[in-house]
């Protein structure tokens, strides 16, 4: 008996080559959802179609590799910033650079400052106050304010108009990689390394919930058209948030890895990610996809407890809404404004000698004439009918029969030759009880033990006694062995309490067990003030069994975690073990010496490894080579 066709609920759209070299950003056009934008190495802008793997354009002109890139609202223009601190602002249907500016926002990580710029190229207020580097800046929808997140665990608000800060938001306990205001109503969202979501009352200033669920940093998040729900982009996952009060509405394994945008459309969600020089665009049918309701997570809200404040039909709180500046959304007065800044003095004020110059180096390499004309220069005809609306992603079929107990069959059944005109029905007659169901990580579907099968006895085919019994071997093995780390966690939790974080460590290096070690790294790596300079010397031969590890993620624990040393331990050990003897007795500088004379040694022995391990390909040699870099130091050390 054939399982019913039904089609995915994500899948990927396709995966491309972006560029010659590593890809370092990318961003999808919020207006249409159909336009991609990605920056490079290779110091290039390429734009695309989301559904197609043919480069449109290729923008040229910055002179260092690209670190970020946006498209405007009209999805008319495009701008990008590389490392040098330079931003170019691109017309997408001119096919060139302009000469200014259009009010861009641009982050320096070093300096920690954001620079508005006029669009006279001229700064019109510079922005202080953050202490590490800023990874995401949002304008309020009216424009008026402007919101930063940064590595020191806190969110800003800027007021634009007087060049000030409003206020600021110290909930997070980890870097906040992401801000996000509501498209309506006087709400911010901030996503965080600590694997939360925190909503902000921004009238009142105030915290009125956090969203806890994801077990990866979240990294991308994106409010609904609407407003009623916001989505959380973590790795390898999708999550649908409600608020007031908190609640997980559905959670959908979509396989994107580092998600890096989100963006929504004729009810899909497209995301996007990267890795090395390849890009990789996933869609979720939304309308699969649950957005209201009870929590599906247990913890968040219990399904019994009433919702403390009347809510509005779309199911949040009652709330200001933003009044936005009255504006034209006209193409054509859009182009018109364009085109008078372009002739405007301001626009001319630079000498032809100048724009030959720039004429040189800035060009907009047109790869698919057909799909540029069509996207960037529509026909100017008079249309009598409504415009054209793209048509939704097709969903593929779920993957044939793949549900689990036909692979339990396969798997079991050994002595059976299946031609490739017969069917399993026709060799098992199978009753099939298609419920409950859930999904699980390999898009296939699990179905429940107690209605699995019904299977009548013939020649050949296993007892159900038997089939029980190979289906859970190394069942008791698996329990036995989660039993034991629990236990182990448990008394390195004690430890934790009763003395410091350092014994714990201690105590978990004593169990010889790297998967108790990982557990402990996990957490206090996305707490680096937690860490010491003793702390090092425990960890550092641990890192080393990590990084030659066959486990993926212990791999990774271990990069993280030696990252965290070299960025903020490498000054002092090598400034401690380059001072000059001091005159006396100081107890204290000598065990700080012999502890980074201990360290150093690790490190160099880490350094070989982490060579060898740079010339592989693939996620893991980019983490090294990174690492590579971090370790430089090294070589010219002591």
């Amino acid at each position: 008996m054939a399982a019913a066709s039904t089609t995915k609920i994500s899948w990927r759209l396709q995966e491309f080559e972006a560029h010659s070299s590593s890809v370092s950003c990318l961003a999808l056009g919020k207006s249409s959802g159909r336009l991609l934008a990605t920056g490079g190495e290779d110091c290039r802008v390429n734009i695309w179609a989301v559904s197609k793997a043919n480069c449109i354009m290729s923008l040229t002109g910055h002179k260092n590799p690209v670190e970020c890139v946006q498209f405007n609202m009209s999805e008319e223009q495009v701008v990008a910033g590389s490392q040098s601190g330079s931003i170019r602002v691109w017309d997408l249907e001119a096919a060139k650079s302009e000469t200014h500016f259009v009010l861009f926002v641009s982050v320096f990580h070093i300096r920690c400052q954001h620079m508005i710029y006029h669009k006279r190229d001229e700064v019109e207020f510079v922005f202080q106050g953050h202490t590490q580097a800023v990874r995401s800046l949002a304008f309020s929808p009216d424009g008026k304010w402007l919101a930063s997140a940064s590595d020191d665990c806190t969110v800003k608000l800027w007021d634009l108009t007087q060049g000030k800060t409003i206020t600021e938001f110290r909930s997070h306990t980890a870097a906040v990689n992401i801000v996000q205001f509501h498209p309506n109503e006087y709400l911010l969202a901030s996503g965080s390394c600590d694997r939360t979501i925190k909503l902000w009352d921004l009238e009142k200033f105030t915290m009125i919930g956090s969203l806890e669920g994801d077990t990866t940093p979240v990294r991308c998040i994106f409010f609904s058209p609407d407003g009623s729900c916001v989505y959380s982009g973590a790795t390898d996952s999708l999550r649908v948030f409600g608020w007031e009060p908190d609640r997980c509405f559905d959670v959908v394994p979509v396989g994107w890895g580092k998600v890096s945008d989100l963006a929504v459309c004729n009810q899909q969600l497209i995301g996007v990610s990267h890795q090395l020089s390849s890009v990789s665009s996933y869609v979720v049918d939304l309308k699969r996809v649950k957005k209201s309701g009870g929590s599906v997570i247990q913890g968040i809200i219990q399904d019994n407890q009433p919702l403390s404040e009347p809510k509005d039909p779309k199911g949040v709180a009652l709330r200001r809404n933003y009044e936005r500046p009255t504006t034209t959304c006209s193409s054509q007065r859009v182009k018109q404004r364009s085109d008078a800044d372009r002739r405007s003095p301001e626009g001319e004020r630079r000498s032809p000698s100048e724009d030959e110059a720039d004429e040189k180096l800035l060009s907009a390499e047109i790869h698919n004439a057909e799909d540029y004309k069509e996207i960037f220069q529509p026909k100017n005809a008079i249309s009598r009918t409504p415009p054209k609306i793209s048509e939704p992603f097709p969903a593929p079929p779920e993957d044939g029969e793949s549900l689990i107990f036909i692979f339990i069959f396969i798997t079991l059944v050994t002595d059976i030759t299946v031609t490739a005109a017969a069917s399993l029905s026709e060799i098992f007659p199978v009753q099939l009880f298609l419920t409950p169901v859930v999904y699980c990580w390999t898009n296939c579907l699990l179905v429940l033990s107690e209605t699995i099968l019904a299977i009548s006895h013939q020649p050949g085919a296993l007892s159900d006694e038997e089939a029980l019994s190979q289906i859970k071997k190394g069942h008791d093995t698996m329990c036995v062995m989660l039993s034991s780390r629990h236990k182990n966690l448990e008394t390195v939790r004690a430890v934790w309490a009763r003395e410091d974080i350092k014994s714990a460590l201690d105590t978990a290096v004593s169990m010889n067990d790297l998967s108790i070690v990982v557990d402990i790294l996990n957490i206090i790596n996305l707490q680096p003030s937690l860490w010491k300079l003793d702390l090092c010397t425990s960890i550092l031969p641990q890192i080393d069994k990590l990084l030659q590890s066959k486990y993926e993620s212990y791999m990774q624990t271990g990069c993280t975690s030696l990252k965290l040393i070299m960025k903020h331990f490498w000054m002092l050990i090598s400034d401690t073990l380059k001072a000059s003897p001091c005159v006396g007795v100081d107890i204290t500088r000598e065990e700080r010496h012999q502890k980074c004379r201990a360290c150093c040694k690790q490190l160099k022995n880490l350094s070989n490894i982490v060579k060898n391990k740079a010339a592989q390909v693939g996620r893991h040699g980019s983490a090294f080579k990174e690492l590579q870099l971090l370790m430089a130091p090294l070589d010219d050390s002591l």
